[in-house]
Order: structure tokens, then C-alpha cells, then sequence
């Protein structure tokens, strides 16, 4: 249950995380960078059997 969440919850971040619309086109670096760390976490959690 927890893995399907976290993998729904990735897949929203990376919709959110492009710069498709007006208002986020000049955010930069920012939410790709912060997307990276949460999978990096996350990657990091499913080798050690956490989640």
C-alpha cells in the first residue's frame, strides 16, 4: 500500500515538476532538484527493505 502511494506521489511530482506552464517557467533548477532528492531517498529506502 505504501509502495503504490509513494510511486503515485513520484509520478505527481514529476508532472509538477516541469516547466509547462506560465507561472513555473522561471522557477529554475528548484523542483527538479528537489524531486531528485526525494527519489534519491526513496530509491535509497526500497534497497534497504524499509519500504
Amino acid at each position: 500500500m505504501l509502495g503504490t502511494i509513494l510511486i503515485i506521489l513520484v509520478i505527481l511530482l514529476l508532472i509538477g515538476a516541469l516547466p509547462r506552464w506560465g507561472h513555473s517557467a522561471n522557477w529554475g533548477y528548484g523542483p527538479s532538484g528537489i524531486l531528485g532528492l526525494i527519489l534519491v531517498v526513496v530509491v535509497i529506502l526500497l534497497l534497504l527493505g524499509r519500504i
